[in-house]
């Protein structure tokens, strides 16, 4: 019997398609909510996408696994009126991607099966709506105007949220400006503040948290994946977030964003007011690291990666919460670039900045602006002796490549031209382990 004033979230563990989706959706109650002729939204998590090589999808991703079981299983309670939506990081112009990643993932097998819609949330109208103390963003309207939405992220760790969970799922809710707009400088009105009330707007939700695969330090594709057999499921988005935090290894109240909406909520972040149904959330749980070490000293500040390789005279600043996808997108280039370019001789202490919110350290020999918020903020800083910037939103791959080559760096402009099949390196690290099955990402 589930106990009075606590919600109710499933932990089961992923065995077969289909029974075990309906197991955890049933026993948490996340479906008592529905009935037949509802229009319901689900929202993946597809956090990338490339038509130039397999993208490694594991823990990336939304399995089309449970996108299908779900699908089946609201048909099985008379839900017709279904749409898969999603907001693909890319070019907002670019249609041929998000088509492509619809396909390869079986969404649109699902649409002739089944009658789902599918839709490219970039091409579909946005409403603005006013949140809490005057915040305004704009989401997709499709998602607003339905009566229940099925919130269906992936159980990763995130380099600047520390989860990335049901909540931090809906911010492909949103258009560009918005997403930019939440990694504010503000310190009030940070990321973690915005991430915490992206549920404000949204119809009754049920959050399906894939852990069939998980990862460590994502969100994308640079992070380590796992094999993890789980399934998060309740109809409350926070709930399944603690409990999906607790599972990977992280205290809820230590991570922001959920301290907040918890807080927001008048609910404590410790799970007392969460029943958990089926198995012990200690018994699961297993520690994901969600950031990468970075290491500082008199020779430099870079990736502990990068300093294992020995390069000097290099201060690669850590990067901050203020650092939009847009520019996230080259980060992990451009450190590959950069450890390629490494000839054994140190340089002359360049310091690169990013995000929203750094500033040029004095003494430095030269700075590299990465962006146009960087150069906006920092193109007449005193402590600049040789600045060299990467301006636009996003900054341009070529213009990176000249401003490092200014600052004395050769980059590999060979790397920038084939952007696209950098996660085939990281692909080919799991490359014959019969646990990284591709069949999850199809529906046959």
């Amino acid at each position: 019997m589930q106990e009075v004033n606590k919600e109710p979230v499933s932990v089961v563990r992923y065995k077969e398609p289909y029974s075990s989706l309906k197991k955890a959706v049933l026993e948490c109650g996340g479906f008592d909510r529905l009935t037949p002729g509802m229009q319901v939204f689900i929202k993946p998590n597809i956090v990338f996408w490339t038509k130039s090589c397999p993208f490694p999808k594991w823990g990336v991703i939304t399995t089309s696994r449970v996108v299908e079981d779900m699908v089946i299983l609201l048909k099985e309670f008379g839900i017709d009126n279904i749409t898969i939506g999603e907001g693909i990081v890319a070019d907002p112009e670019d249609e041929e991607t998000p088509a492509h990643a619809f396909e390869s993932l079986g969404y649109n097998t699902l649409h002739q099966r089944y009658g789902v819609k599918c839709i490219n949330i970039m091409k579909r109208p946005f409403e603005e709506v006013k949140m809490d103390n005057g915040v305004k963003l704009k989401f997709n309207r499709d998602i607003l105007e339905s009566d229940v939405l099925v919130d269906l992220p992936v159980l990763k760790t995130h380099n600047q949220t520390v989860v990335s969970l049901g909540l931090k799922n809906l911010k492909g809710t949103i258009n560009i400006a918005s997403r930019k707009k939440c990694h504010s400088p503000d310190p009030e009105y940070d990321l973690h503040y915005y991430v915490s009330r992206l549920d404000i707007p949204m119809p009754p939700a049920l959050n399906v948290i894939d852990g069939i695969y998980s990862l460590e330090r994502g969100p994308a594709f640079d992070g380590r994946m796992r094999r993890t057999n789980l399934l998060v499921v309740s109809p409350g988005i926070l709930s399944a977030d603690l409990v999906g935090a607790r599972i990977l290894g992280h205290d809820p109240s230590q991570v922001s964003h959920l301290a907040q909406a918890a807080s927001r909520a008048g609910r404590p972040a410790d799970l007392s007011d969460i029943e958990i149904i089926g198995e012990n959330v200690e018994d699961v749980s297993c520690y994901h690291e969600n950031d990468f070490v970075y290491t500082s000293d008199n020779s430099g500040e870079m990736p502990r990666a990068l300093a294992r390789q020995g390069l000097e005279g290099l201060f690669y600043r850590k990067f901050d919460d203020t650092m939009c996808t847009y520019c996230s997108s080259l980060n992990g280039l451009i450190l590959t670039a950069v450890r390629q370019a490494w000839q054994g001789q140190p340089w002359n202490d360049v310091e690169i900045l990013t995000g929203k919110k750094m500033e040029p350290s004095a003494g430095m020999g030269a700075t590299i602006l990465i962006g146009q918020c960087m150069y906006n903020k920092n193109k007449d800083h005193p402590n600049i002796q040789a600045m060299f910037a990467a301006k636009g939103c996003p900054p341009d791959p070529y213009e990176v490549v000249e401003a490092f080559r200014g600052a004395g760096i050769e980059l590999d402009r060979g790397l920038f031209d084939q952007v696209d099949k950098l996660p085939g390196f990281f692909l080919s690290r799991y490359e014959g382990n019969p646990e990284f099955d591709e069949s999850f990402y199809r529906v046959d």
